[in-house]
């Protein structure tokens, strides 16, 4: 095997790790019994895939509407293009959003390449999370505005396709 590619090993921890993790006190552990390997080779070969690009991170995925944040916004910012990467990872880092991100604009009918999503239990936190975005921004950003969600989507990690044979 190079090390590029996935054993059977490795597609038994993404397969029992894509619904997510177990949610015990160790779950390293539970994946780990569960594969028929130690904690510390389910580790190991998670931070290969990490390291190879099979996996491109490992986190947590909240189901915000259980959380009590049941008004989430993604807002959206024409940011000049100068400034976007120093900005862009400025907004990051605030504490409440939960992803960030730069993409192509799509004129005219689009001016907006900064997305960030906030998350809030009334509109007018989400409101506020925006302001405080606006501020860190400042004169960068030309324009922007909030979309709002309307529906949950299903959220999913990682999934091996099915193999024939």
């Amino acid at each position: 095997m190079s090390a590029g590619e996935l054993d059977e090993v490795d597609r038994a921890l993404i397969a029992a790790t894509q619904e997510g993790l177990p949610l015990v006190r160790e779950p390293w552990a539970a994946v780990a019994a569960s594969v028929g390997i130690s904690e510390a080779e389910v580790l190991a070969r998670f931070e290969r895939m990490l390291a190879i690009g099979k996996v491109r991170r490992i986190g947590a995925v909240p189901n915000h509407y259980r959380l009590g944040l049941a008004f989430n916004g993604m807002t959206v910012w024409d940011v000049d293009d100068a400034e976007i990467d120093r900005l862009g990872a400025a907004v990051g880092a605030l504490d409440f959003v939960t992803h960030c991100y730069r993409r192509p604009r799509a004129l005219p009918e689009w001016p907006y390449n900064l997305f960030a999503m906030v998350h809030g239990r009334s509109r007018e936190e989400v409101e506020a999370k925006r302001t405080e975005i606006a501020d860190l921004l400042g004169g960068a950003a030309r324009a922007s505005d909030v979309l709002y969600s309307k529906r949950i989507l299903k959220k999913t990690g990682l999934r091996l396709a099915a193999t024939a044979g």
